[in-house]
């Protein structure tokens, strides 16, 4: 297995998008049925916007060398998944006539800075990563497990917004990276312009006559010269210097 292909498994969000995932299968399986959810709507889009989150994740590292910007737009749909998931979440609560705990309760603060331990796996990833991911989810039982809908759906709530959180985070620093590494479409450019610049330097180009840089034979797109062959500098735009052809 390319490990490199696998990034998600050691992050922190992926682990916790799993756990919500699977707490939520519990949740629905428990607590939705032909009475409360006759055509089982409710239990399909609460367990499907749970899938999302942790799918988006996932795709959106997978194509981290390849594409930051599509990267950027996945992480954002696994958060707004999850906000749709924490809004059912709160339906629930005023279904029943109750209200989400307060973020200054001791039940909020709880489960909400509950830490979790850092994955340690070198290799054998998937299988080590489910173990982690269980093992993390074992840490929350006491509170997700409970017979009481309420609590169960506080708590979710509580671990939906804990997760957009650092969602949010996660993007920040997507971005920042996208501004100092620019994406795959800015890479591509840049290794075309190096290799052109390389076969001019090799067919002996003329030097720009505004600042000296080697120049790379274009052609014109538009206006009355569209279709000619010209001598442009390489170190455009920055540098617009231009020589005719022959």
């Amino acid at each position: 297995m390319e490990l490199k292909n696998f990034g998600y498994y050691w992050l922190d969000t992926w682990v916790l998008a799993n756990i919500i995932q699977l707490a939520t299968q519990d949740f629905c399986q428990r607590n939705l049925n032909r009475t409360n959810d006759p055509c089982g709507r409710q239990y399909d889009q609460m367990t499907q916007a749970a899938r999302s989150v942790t799918a988006n994740i996932a795709e959106g590292n997978s194509r981290h060398s390849t594409s930051k910007e599509t990267e950027m737009k996945l992480t954002d749909v696994a958060r707004a998944s999850l906000s749709e998931l924490a809004n059912d979440y709160i339906n629930w609560l005023l279904r029943h006539e109750q209200i989400p705990w307060s973020a200054k309760s001791e039940e909020h603060h709880a489960v909400s800075y509950l830490a979790l331990d850092r994955p340690t796996y070198k290799d054998d990833v998937q299988h080590l990563s489910s173990l982690h991911i269980l093992k993390q989810k074992h840490k929350f039982d006491q509170w997700l497990r409970s017979k009481n809908s309420i609590e169960e759906a506080n708590r979710l709530l509580v671990l939906c917004n804990r997760l957009i959180l650092m969602l949010g985070k996660q993007i920040a620093n997507q971005l920042e990276t996208f501004k100092r590494e620019g994406g795959f479409t800015e890479g591509l450019t840049a290794e075309r312009l190096a290799y052109r610049t390389e076969k001019s330097l090799q067919a002996n180009a003329p030097a720009c006559p505004k600042c000296g840089k080697p120049m790379l034979k274009r052609m014109a797109k538009k206006g009355i010269n569209s279709g000619k062959e010209f001598w442009s500098c390489s170190g455009y735009p920055e540098c617009n210097g231009t020589r005719s052809v022959g």
